[in-house]
């Protein structure tokens, strides 16, 4: 069959082509006096050019060798200077969008707005779990516009993009070795990547506790900015991100929102009552199964893969034990968010969920990739696995004054996983035979998305 575009084939006939002409396209190609046509938009004063406007001057003259000012240049700290130079603006960029997907997701619309576009407090709404009792008292409703959640999956999906970069960033790093480092690094004492504000501000904005932090020289890590000049402006800056929702807490907050998670007023039931039954009906089977097995030997091996699926099943199903979870520090989100996120997972296809789940999955890549760029400190990637702050410092102090690579090694744990629980989920799925189905109502309101200007019913996402 020929190509109906008229590529490698003869062209069919037709009337134009009798008449001896070609209707079929053709580019013209341009003329070297075409190709030279345009203006001088500089030399004729249109704002600023392209080095006034990224302030090149200022931004390239900050590569300061400190070897080369007491008379002994070492040409590897320029690389040394430039790898963490552009570290800190990378930093600044997640933080600025970071920042962002925050705003969008502590959304306190006043009641006023609420109302003004026909949702009432009290009415049998998808806001009616996110209203608070008292108009008087509250007059701030907890929401998320899902016309915005686009915007918060690509803030999210950036950062990702950018933390990969900063991995593989470690790699140019590599082609510096040991002895040349070694050559400068007598002239950065103090300057340590641990006196890092912005990097200490992300990780707060992120979510990282203090009490899950690995203490600096058993201090805190706030102590390591006591530069005089700077020390208020930073200790300000630590204190706020510190006081500020966590976009681990906006996020809980909003997982807690999970529309259909609870029952509606007309009886319906929710989803966990749903899913409390079709895990009972998992686990039934699955003793049965291992009840019914002929052999010996196989059947205490699925006995015993039983009772171990119960117990964990039971620290998502009973409350008391996801209390005692948190309290023992190895879960971090609410009951009812882990709830929210579980429905999630399990109905992710439902056009509702699907950016949802997207931003689940985003965070989880943040939390691996920061995990991984700590790694990357330490070790590198090669045939023989050396590792990187061992064959940069050996057992030397860091130039901070920490203890090097075993302060390094202490901070790649779970402590520093923020989303943690989110990588813990798979723990409590079940086959999709087992899966509870939606009922319709409740298939509807996952069908469709909302916004201030057409709200749906049942509660918000």
């Amino acid at each position: 069959m020929a190509c109906p575009f008229g590529y490698g084939s003869s062209p069919m006939p037709n009337a134009e082509m009798m008449n001896g002409k070609d209707s079929r396209v053709k580019f013209v190609e341009p003329s070297e006096d075409d190709a030279q046509e345009g203006v001088n938009k500089v030399q004729m004063g249109f704002g600023a050019t392209y080095s006034e406007y990224l302030q090149l001057d200022k931004l390239l003259s900050c590569q300061q060798l400190e070897s080369e000012k007491v008379g002994h240049r070492v040409d590897d700290e320029h690389l040394f200077i430039v790898i963490h130079q552009a570290y800190e603006l990378w930093f600044k960029q997640i933080i600025f969008d970071i920042d962002n997907v925050r705003k969008h997701l502590n959304n306190a619309l006043s009641r006023k707005i609420i109302e003004k576009h026909g949702v009432h407090c009290g009415e049998e709404t998808r806001l009616k779990n996110a209203c608070q009792p008292s108009p008087k008292h509250k007059p701030f409703i907890q929401i998320v516009d899902e016309t915005k959640t686009l915007r918060i999956v690509s803030g999210l999906e950036r950062t990702v993009r950018i933390l990969k970069l900063l991995v593989d960033q470690i790699l140019i790093l590599e082609t510096m070795s040991p002895l040349d480092f070694v050559d400068f690094r007598k002239y950065l004492t103090p300057a340590s990547g641990f006196q890092s504000l912005q990097f200490r501000l992300l990780e707060n904005k992120l979510g990282v506790r203090n009490d899950r932090r690995i203490k600096y020289n058993a201090q805190h890590y706030k102590n390591v900015f006591s530069d005089k000049s700077d020390l208020l402006r930073f200790q300000e800056k630590l204190i706020a991100s510190e006081e500020e929702p966590s976009l681990l807490k906006l996020v809980e907050s909003w997982l807690e929102r999970t529309p259909g998670l609870k029952g509606g007023e007309n009886g319906e039931e929710g989803f966990w009552p749903l899913y409390e039954t079709a895990v009972t009906r998992f686990l039934d089977d699955m003793k049965r199964e291992a009840d019914t097995e002929t052999s010996h030997e196989v059947r205490e091996q699925l006995q015993q893969e039983y009772f171990k699926t119960k117990d964990s099943f039971m620290t998502i199903l009973d409350p008391k034990k996801h209390e005692q979870q948190i309290l023992n520090g190895v879960r971090l989100l609410s009951y009812d968010a882990m709830k929210g996120a579980l429905m999630i997972y399990f109905y992710r296809e439902m056009p509702r969920f699907s950016q949802p789940y997207q931003i689940l999955t985003y965070l989880m890549d943040i939390d691996s990739l920061f995990t991984k760029w700590r790694c990357h400190l330490i070790v590198i990637l090669t045939d023989n696995h050396v590792i990187l702050v061992q064959r940069m410092l050996g057992a030397k102090q860091g130039t901070g004054g920490s203890s090097g690579y075993m302060y390094l090694r202490s901070t790649v744990s779970d402590k520093y996983k923020v989303f943690l629980d989110l990588f813990n989920l798979s723990t409590w799925l079940i086959p999709r035979d087992y899966i509870p189905t939606l009922s319709p109502r409740m298939v509807k309101t996952l069908s469709e998305h909302t916004n201030l200007s057409g709200m749906s019913t049942d509660s918000d996402i």
